[in-house]
Order: C-alpha cells, then sequence, then structure tokens
C-alpha cells in the first residue's frame, strides 16, 4: 500500500528488500531537488531510524544502500520512535528522512515513512507527486560520488532534553510527586526511549514488553482490549498510572491507578487541559476524534477545527492556525512546542505535569469529564466495491450534517458517525461516538452491517 501514510506491506509477500531500494533511491533522489530545505552542500541529508519489527535491519540495510548509492549522506539513528526521527531531520538540517516502521501493523508488515526537510511527513500533494516518481530512472553515483554513512547514538537524548525544557512543563513538580508508572512498550521501539524520559522525571519506572525485540507481546494497537496486561500490572504494583505506547511510539494510551484503561481518545483530552490554560489557541484535532474536545475548547473559549485523518493534515492546519495543542483521537498528541507530529513520549510529559499541577490521581482528572463512548469497527471490502459502498452509505445519513472530506462524516447533535477507507490497510473503518457504549456499539455495527451487504 503506498500512500500520504508512505509505503506498507507484508514482508517477502508484497515487500521486499528490492522494492524498497527503489523507494528508497527515488526519495533522496526528490529530496535533492524539491525538501523544503534544500541541500547547501553536495550531497543531500537523509536521516533514517528503525522500530524494533525482525525485518528492520534487512530492511535498513536496503534504504541505507540505495541513499547512499544515489549521492545522499546519511545518519543512521538506530532503533528509535518514529517522532525522534522526525525530531532530528530538524536536528541535522537534513533535507528529509526515513521512519522504517509499520506502526501499529502486525510484526509480518513493515513499511517506509517519508519525512520532508521540515521534520513532517511528506504532504499530500508532496506524497503524490513523489511516489508517482518511483518508476522513473535512477541516476547510481560512481566510486566518487556515493554519499558517507555515520551514526547519531543521541537521537533519543535529544529528544528528551527538549521535552524536559518545556518552558511550561514543571519538571520539579513532577519529580516531587515520585510518580510509579507501568511501562508497556510492547517490544517496540518505546522500550529505549520512554523510561529514559520518565526517570529524568522522577517516576519509578515498572517496565513490562520492555525488550526491542519486534516480538510483540499483544496486538500492537493501544486499544483497551489489548492492554489488559498493563491493567493487571498497574494494580500488581500499586502504581500511579500506567502508559501504552504502539510500536514506534507515536500513540499514547492511559491506565489509571485502579487499573482501568481510559481509552486512547482521552490521551489528546489530557494534554488539552494541560495545554489550554497556558497557551489558549485553537485546538486542532481530526474528523474521528472525540466530541471531548469541543468540551474541553469551550472551557477555555477555544474553537474546535476538524482536519482530515493522518497527522500530516492535523500538523499542517495546526501549523497554519498557530493551534497550542491537538492531534488524533487514536492516542496521537501534537505539541507544536517539541515539533508538528504525533508524539507519545512529550505525551507522557504533559500528562504527568497535568497531574502534578492538579494533585489529582489520573481517575479524579477523568472524571470531571464527560463520559463518551466510541465505538470502532472495520469491513474488508474488495477496493473496486468501496466506493459504490460508501456511496450507498449516504444516501442512509440524509438527515445528518455531512461532512465529505475524507469518506463519510454525518455528525448529529449527540453523536457522530465516520466511515472512510484506510490508509494503511486495504479495509474500510468505521467509527462511533455517542454518550453510551450500547448506542455508539449498535450504531456501529448497523453501519458495517449495510457496508457489507453492498
Amino acid at each position: 500500500m503506498a500512500g500520504v501514510s508512505g509505503v506498507r506491506g507484508v514482508f517477502a509477500d508484497t515487500l521486499n528488500p528490492l522494492l524498497v531500494m527503489r523507494y528508497a533511491a527515488r526519495f533522496g533522489l526528490f529530496c535533492a531537488s524539491e525538501s523544503l530545505n534544500p541541500p547547501v552542500d553536495a550531497n543531500p541529508k537523509i536521516v533514517v531510524g528503525r522500530d524494533s519489527r525482525t525485518t528492520g535491519p534487512a530492511l535498513l540495510h536496503a534504504v541505507v544502500s540505495a541513499l547512499l548509492s544515489v549521492g545522499c549522506d546519511v545518519i543512521d539513528l538506530g532503533i528509535v520512535a518514529t517522532p525522534t526521527v522526525l525530531l532530528n531531520v530538524q536536528k541535522h538540517s537534513a533535507q528529509g528522512g526515513i521512519s522504517i516502521t509499520a506502526s501499529h501493523n502486525p510484526p509480518q508488515w513493515n513499511a517506509l515513512k517519508f519525512v520532508d526537510g521540515d521534520g513532517m511527513f511528506l504532504s499530500a500533494d508532496k506524497a503524490a507527486r513523489f511516489l508517482a516518481s518511483v518508476d522513473a530512472g535512477i541516476a547510481w553515483q560512481d566510486w566518487q560520488g556515493v554519499g558517507s554513512l555515520s551514526a547519531d547514538p543521541d537521537a533519543s537524548r535529544y529528544h528528551v532534553a527538549k521535552i524536559l525544557a518545556l518552558p511550561y512543563l514543571d519538571v520539579a513538580a513532577i519529580r516531587a510527586r515520585r510518580f510509579k508508572v507501568v511501562l508497556d512498550s510492547v517490544n517496540g521501539a518505546g522500550g529505549q526511549i520512554s523510561p529514559l524520559l520518565l526517570s529524568e522525571l522522577g517516576c519509578e519506572v515498572v517496565s513490562i514488553n520492555g525488550e526491542p525485540s519486534g516480538v510483540f507481546a499483544h496486538p500492537a494497537e493501544p486499544l483497551n482490549e489489548n492492554l489488559t496486561q498493563l491493567e493487571e500490572a498497574v494494580k500488581l504494583h500499586g502504581a500511579d498510572l500506567g502508559f501504552a505506547t504502539d510500536p514506534d511510539v507515536d500513540r499514547l494510551s492511559c491506565v489509571d491507578e485502579s487499573g482501568t484503561c481510559i481509552g486512547e481518545e482521552y490521551s489528546v483530552a489530557l494534554a488539552e487541559l494541560f495545554i489550554l490554560p497556558k497557551n489558549p489557541g485553537p485546538v486542532v484535532v481530526n474528523l474521528s476524534s472525540s466530541m471531548l474536545s469541543d468540551h474541553i475548547a469551550r472551557q477555555f473559549g477555544v474553537p474546535v477545527h476538524r482536519a482530515k485523518v493522518g497527522e500530516i493534515n492535523v500538523g499542517k492546519l495546526m501549523q497554519e492556525l498557530c493551534s497550542p495543542i491537538g492531534g488524533e483521537g487514536n492516542g496521537g498528541i501534537i505539541c507544536p512546542d517539541i515539533n508538528f507530529t504525533r508524539d507519545a513520549v512529550t505525551g507522557m510529559a504533559l500528562i504527568l505535569g497535568l497531574l502534578a499541577e492538579r494533585g489529582q490521581t489520573l481517575s479524579q482528572v477523568v472524571a470531571e469529564l464527560p463520559r463518551y463512548h466510541i465505538a470502532k469497527g472495520k469491513a474488508e471490502i474488495p477496493v473496486e466495491r468501496m466506493d459504490a459502498a460508501l456511496e450507498s452509505i449516504e444516501a442512509h445519513l440524509a438527515t445528518y450534517e455531512l461532512d465529505l472530506r475524507d469518506g463519510i462524516k454525518a455528525t448529529a447533535p449527540d453523536h457522530w458517525i465516520h466511515i472512510r477507507k484506510s490508509g494503511t490497510e486495504p479495509i474500510v473503518r468505521v467509527y462511533a461516538e455517542s454518550g453510551s457504549e450500547e448506542r455508539s456499539d449498535q450504531i456501529c455495527k448497523d453501519i458495517l452491517r449495510k457496508l457489507q451487504s453492498v
């Protein structure tokens, strides 16, 4: 699958080193002429990092070989969080970056995510231009023109240092609380950077699934149903809270002190509660994000803007509106003072800052917010039938306010439905939110049934 989210597939099936080399080589050439940070030296500079998947080393070598061979200088960060890759593109004033990760996909998948010279993913238009160029010829360099390879072992420490330097983060107050935190990194890249940050914040860290082996301890998405081990560990250790991340550490979910997973949609809401009193401004979330953001924004007298799904869409709109906080309802917190990208590590610091500032437990903070329930489902529909299925559903939603920018977003006064083609899997996703778990589940099931009957 190729699109704004990069190029991904099942290793040794739809994705292989030969295919990856072509994409990487063409990306190096693309950055030489179209980077938002044009090269000042002869060779474009590309930052590369990967998550912990077992196929990561094979793809890393393919990527590095291709980039060097078209005359790019490559900086290898090793196993790092995806937001760390993006941040280090800025640090090194590079022309681009590649994160080798399939994010929340199962371990047999891998992918390349392409980063522009500003430390953000390629915009939709730019990604389309790049993908259209992939089959063009490749000008390989001779022995005098190949690029150089270097490593940066301090990429994660740079990321952590930037978080600790946030002017509104009271590090001393967080350290004084001496939080006990259980951390579930699902054996992904978070097992390295997350304990580093939490230790700097004075937390007692209990790590589960912290070995970056790429053999995921449970399904990789940080959804409630996948975090029962974390819930039990929080109760067992008498912890103040638990944090869960996906394999490339751009999504964050939280478990409260009672061992209850509060739902990934609350992650962005908690960050908003921390930031908006200090820096009120427009909130930007995507079309599938919870109504919680609307509730919180009203408290501070600021508007909520909704972008198409995809962190680049949210990040670009945040830039345009000078938004101080936003993200995606799947646990993807975007804090512009670090970067306009989803960042679970920064999210941990903001949530701990909120708890330290308020002197409350996580469950107490959540209890003050309205309880909405999002149901999520997916339908496997042949690609050739997807458009017809979406068109047929639109006719059933005539009484709703419709937004057709990204599939179908249907909004009523007390609930909403979002139906869209996935950018990362060959499926149609369905989301429904209301004030009742039963109602949301029923709405979602009804839509899925209609989709599959077309």
